[in-house]
């Protein structure tokens, strides 16, 4: 063990306001080694990320000056440093405030206390310093898990009074009513990676509030949302804070929601589309102002003096005088602001009009600056449509779409008070260029308990207007996600007539005893392990997934499936060739086997038309020349994780004794199958023949 001692120096300002700690540490040069050669492959890529961190600011302060080497941390910072501390084992880091400025050593105070650290709960602080990892665990997991809470659910029988079961479409266009009522409050996911060299597999759950309120000004998109009053009697009966959406959810924004966003911004800009207000003879006001507006214009315009001004400022009469020492409160009104800019546009085309507080600044036109403003005022708008797109960036990793223009900025920020901290910005792209090419084009099997009405909630809420058929819905989210699993209906198959009970805690109850296969909890998602929190979506999330682990192992190790195309495929090679023909060959043997390949005229077309000199004393052929043959489509300079032609292919793997293969026979009894009881058919079925969608649309997305 190490011990690492830290005394304070005098505290500096920052620019956020909160106060900086200069930390002076103390430590073996073979800690600091340490730091900087260990092994961190099993370290989370944040913890990589602080570790590095701190060993640079440690080395570049040693150089300095190797005495007192003095690292200045921000307090966050800090906080990173004792976690780092606990993490590696070390005995105490030591935090002191300096009383004396005659001995900045004195009351140094110690931690004894571990610390732990959750990434579970997240919140509107906390989301987009932890999206990066949360991106980073969806494109490493198997499959994730998801759960709702609602503030409204469908109402019962609504569809009529006609007696007998409603049909699979009559329940769609209920529970599609209450979608486009009612408001997703939490949501939870659990990310389930599936460790094959181990033999377990490993849940990280997620818990979000998600807000109604878009916070993001100047995108001009309002909701209509209603609670229902059973469903916040139940809410409240579980102890659900419903305040807390509204003052710490994470916000979201639609596919809709961010093309409508677009098209009213494109209409404010458009000023030759706004309707002109017509004044009547009658309205002797209005004429007036006119009148007083276009003589001012015509004045300046027409001005010749030296000292006139570069622009004019329409203000109400009297706006300049001063009484009393202050300036008077008068502004032009809204209506009159807008007689002025339809003024200049119908009888001034050579002239701009900006609208500032109070009044009209008039400006001639210049083509290069109102492009430059246009240019500032789109990349303003995806920015402020990129903060408030939140949850949705989850929804469009989930499935596989483009999400490249996730300013990363927005990440590097402390997840507890969301202030900017210092960061290695190339670690993070580096980080998310892996995320993203793992997910790109790759859609992830959702898995979900009794999932039809959650399904159509998370449609409405993040892709767009539902469709009027469930036929429509079922080919729409089909292509969104290929593969879904409903485990509700796994567990009721072939169930007959009679609905069973099938509720989720029931039936992890019951699979609880399993010993195999092995389920364990991620050490910093640990809340779960110790209290069981039903009806939290987090929670439900994490039970759904135990439950498609273990409910799939055990129907198929009890022979209710048998994997047709494995028994097929499981015959030894009839040429002994076909065993070794994916090895990689090394040393000797990848000599001759080039050797053989060249004497038999058999080398791939990227090799032949590789780097060889045209002829002999000349010089090498260079990239450009038209003589080379293409490189190959697998050259890694070529890659580029946004091209879908690099679309990552996840190997065919399965733990002994675990979840049957994604793929197999076992998943096209059990996938894409919604149990919906209480109506005619009992199973909605999605569309098998629609194959998942590659195209994108302007916002990142799939499109629809």
């Amino acid at each position: 063990m190490h011990t690492v001692a830290a005394r304070a120096v005098a505290a500096t300002p920052s620019t956020c306001g909160l106060p900086r700690i200069a930390v002076c540490i103390t430590a073996r040069s073979s800690f600091i080694h340490s730091l900087t050669h260990a092994p961190l492959s099993r370290a989370h890529p944040r913890q990589r990320r602080q570790v590095r961190v701190c060993s640079r600011s440690y080395a570049s302060a040693s150089s300095a000056s190797p005495s007192s080497p003095a690292v200045s941390l921000s307090s966050s910072a800090l906080g990173w440093l004792r976690r780092l501390i606990s993490n590696w084992n070390l005995t105490t880091l030591a935090t002191c405030t300096r009383t004396s400025s005659s001995d900045p050593t004195t009351n140094i105070a110690k931690l004894s206390s571990p610390i732990t650290t959750t990434k579970m709960d997240v919140d509107k602080v906390s989301f987009y310093p932890l999206l990066l990892d949360i991106i980073t665990d969806i494109s490493e997991a198997h499959f994730v898990a998801i759960d709702l809470e609602l503030s409204g659910v469908p109402s019962k029988g609504s569809w009529g009074k006609d007696s007998g079961k409603p049909t699979i479409q009559q329940r769609y266009l209920e529970i599609k009513e209450a979608a486009e009522r009612y408001q997703i409050l939490q949501i939870g996911i659990t990310c389930v990676d599936q460790n094959v060299h181990d033999g377990k597999y490993t849940l990280k759950p997620y818990n979000f509030d998600l807000s109604p309120v878009i916070s993001e000004r100047g995108l001009d998109v309002e909701r209509i949302f209603s609670f229902q009053s059973g469903a916040a009697e139940f809410l409240l009966g579980v102890n659900f804070d419903i305040g807390r959406p509204f003052t710490m959810g994470v916000p979201y924004l639609s596919r809709a929601e961010a093309k409508v966003a677009r098209e009213k911004f494109a209409m404010r800009q458009d000023k030759t589309s706004m309707a002109d207000i017509h004044i009547k003879p009658t309205e002797t006001e209005s004429l007036a102002f006119l009148e007083r507006v276009r003589g001012e214009i015509n004045a300046w315009v027409k001005s010749r003096n030296m000292d006139t001004p570069a622009y004019l400022n329409i203000a109400p009469v009297g706006y300049d005088t001063v009484k009393d020492g202050q300036r008077q409160a008068e502004e032009l009104s809204r209506f009159e602001k807008r007689l002025v800019h339809q003024l200049v546009r119908a009888e001034f085309p050579e002239l701009v009009t900006v609208s500032k507080k109070g009044f009209i600044q008039i400006v001639r036109f210049n083509k290069e600056r109102e492009d430059r403003i246009a240019a500032d005022r789109r990349r303003e708008l995806e920015e402020r449509i990129g903060r408030q797109k939140g949850f949705r960036w989850i929804i469009e990793a989930l499935h596989g779409s483009n999400i490249s223009n996730l300013d990363l900025r927005e990440c590097a920020k402390d997840s507890v008070t969301g202030e900017p901290i210092f960061a290695d910005m190339d670690d993070y792209k580096a980080q998310f260029n892996r995320a993203q090419g793992i997910l790109r084009g790759n859609p992830k099997v959702i898995v979900g308990h009794n999932c039809f009405l959650d399904m159509v909630y998370i449609y409405r809420t993040f892709i767009g207007e539902l469709p009027d058929t469930v036929e429509e819905f079922q080919r729409a989210l089909h292509k969104l996600w290929p593969v879904v699993v409903d485990t509700k209906y796994m567990t009721t198959h072939n169930c007959g007539d009679i609905s069973p009970i099938s509720s989720l805690e029931q039936i992890a109850e019951q699979l609880s005893a399993q010993t195999t296969p092995i389920l364990d909890t991620d050490k910093q998602h640990t809340k779960y392990n110790t209290m069981d929190a039903f009806h939290e979506a987090g929670f439900d999330s994490f039970l759904t997934a135990q439950v498609a682990v273990r409910l799939s192992a055990k129907l198929e190790r009890e022979g209710t499936y048998i994997d047709v195309e494995d028994r097929r495929n499981s015959a030894a090679p009839t040429d002994i060739t076909n065993g070794v023909a994916n090895m990689k060959l090394t040393g000797n043997a990848l000599f001759e086997l080039q050797k053989e390949q060249k004497a038999n005229g058999n080398v791939d077309a990227s090799e032949a038309g590789g780097f060889t000199p045209s002829v002999p004393g000349a010089q090498w052929k260079r990239v450009g020349d038209p003589t080379l043959e293409p490189t190959s489509k697998d050259d890694l300079f070529e890659y580029d994780p946004t091209d879908l032609k690099h679309r990552f292919t996840k190997q065919d793997l399965t733990i002994p004794g675990g979840m049957p293969r994604f793929g197999s026979d076992f998943w096209r009894v059990y996938g894409n199958k919604f149990r919906v009881f209480g109506t005619q058919e009992g199973v909605c079925a999605l569309d098998d023949s629609i194959e998942s969608p590659i195209a994108s649309d302007e916002d990142g997305g799939v499109e629809v």
